[in-house]
């Protein structure tokens, strides 16, 4: 069982930056992937950034380059660095995991965010313009 809280969401204008963090507890020995989702209102669940146990990372095309997504294992501890937020970027974010699984595309694996199975509670992002 893995256990998920995450923190550092608030109210910033576009352009500002904030720091997510995702305090996490495993209990099995199972290799798992961690990452961020994201809901707009409206909208469905949309996964932005995972990253796997060896640093491979994945994100979604509307978050490269702004998104960064790193883990300190000693800690357990997932961040999600964000800059230049858009007002689109508002959402309630969600930590999340899985036992890994990947596709391939150009020679490089990409870590697949579908159906995963272990949420946090959720922190709020909110971009005013």
């Amino acid at each position: 069982q893995v256990q998920l809280v995450e923190s550092g969401g608030g109210s910033v204008q576009s352009g500002g930056s904030l720091r997510l963090s995702c305090a996490a507890s495993r209990y099995t020995g199972s290799r798992y992937c961690m990452g961020w989702f994201r809901q707009g209102p409206g909208k469905e669940s949309e996964g932005v950034a995972a990253i796997d146990p060896d640093g491979v990372t994945s994100y979604a095309d509307s978050v490269k380059g702004r998104f960064t997504i790193s883990q300190d294992n000693a800690k357990n501890t997932l961040y999600l660095q964000i800059y230049s937020l858009k007002v689109e970027d508002t959402a309630m974010y969600y930590c999340a995991a899985d036992r890994c699984t990947y596709a391939y595309s150009g020679g490089r694996k990409v870590i697949r965010m579908h159906n995963w199975n272990y949420w946090g509670q959720g922190t709020q992002v909110t971009v005013s313009s």
